[in-house]
């Protein structure tokens, strides 16, 4: 089994998690385009593994979610004029959560923006928190059911809806640009939250985050995910970057996870790599030598 030098899978990872093309990966490192996305997809299901794993009991207590929009194949508007469409393909949407306090992501889910995702996503956040804590949400409608299936009454919920203008997107210069927010409301739904704390602020910025370091969530391009699979990946490695290797200055330049107390050193990307080549089935022993012979 031929394996990338790890100078190579190291150049490779660092390219794709500051927010180049696979493309322009394979470029940049010699290779070819398939051996970068082999490698994305052996990283991704790593990455995806190792997190899942080790982001539990977390000491977060103010939580902020949303949704961020991208597409897999085609839009989902463009897919009836498609031709071999996989089976999941159109409007995908990454749900995240944010911890406000520490920046880190704990859960994450990739689907449609439906009322089972929803909940899907939270159960998965709260089998991921040690305390109650005050959770922000905007005002999507299958947050409502999704928080009450996974915390009951045992959390500090609020919605804040926002409030649009109606001017957006009709001249030239503003068909691109979303109409002009006017205000805001702020809804208890349960428990008792603060409303100094009330926001959605760092999920928002986390959003522009995603869109910045990952090539096929950058908006108004011809870069996308052709394959459900690939488009998980890419979160999945993307995310264990932000976590444990990204230093924030808010942070007092630490990584949300040194922040968060789930590691007490940085990562790198050789440490991303070492993971993925330690995931990876080990070769079995060769058999003994036949010869073939036919008539």
């Amino acid at each position: 089994m031929n394996t990338l030098p790890l100078k190579t899978q190291t150049l490779i990872i660092r390219c794709l998690v500051e927010g180049m093309s696979i493309r322009a990966t394979a470029r940049t490192s010699g290779t070819s385009k398939n051996t970068v996305a082999k490698l994305l997809v052996d990283a991704g299901k790593a990455c995806g593994e190792y997190q899942n794993r080790v982001l539990r009991d977390l000491p977060c207590k103010r939580v902020q979610v949303d949704e961020v929009w991208s597409f897999v194949y085609a839009k989902q508007k463009n897919l009836p004029n498609t031709q071999a469409a996989p089976e999941v393909a159109g409007d995908v949407w990454t749900w995240t959560a944010i911890c406000a306090d520490t920046k880190l992501v704990p859960s994450w889910r990739v689907g449609v923006r439906s009322g089972d995702t929803a909940t899907d996503f939270m159960i998965d956040l709260r089998d991921r928190l040690a305390n109650c804590v005050q959770l922000t949400s905007d005002g999507h409608k299958p947050y409502l059911v999704a928080v009450e299936d996974a915390f009951g009454a045992d959390i500090d919920y609020a919605m804040l809806v926002k409030l649009y203008g109606s001017d957006g997107g009709t001249s030239p210069e503003k068909r691109y640009s979303p109409a002009e927010c006017t205000g805001a409301r702020m809804l208890q739904i349960e428990g008792n939250p603060d409303p100094a704390h009330i926001s959605t602020s760092y999920a928002e910025r986390n959003n522009l985050t995603m869109r910045m370091s990952m090539r096929r969530f950058t908006r108004l391009t011809n870069a996308f995910s052709k394959k459900i699979e690939n488009h998980i990946d890419s979160v999945s490695l993307h995310f264990l970057y932000y976590n444990f290797c990204r230093q924030h200055k808010s942070l007092g330049g630490i990584t949300p996870a040194m922040a968060a107390g789930v590691t007490e050193r940085f990562g790198d990307i050789e440490d991303i790599v070492r993971l993925v080549n330690e995931a990876r089935p080990k070769p079995g022993p060769r058999g003994p030598y036949k010869k073939i012979v036919s008539n």
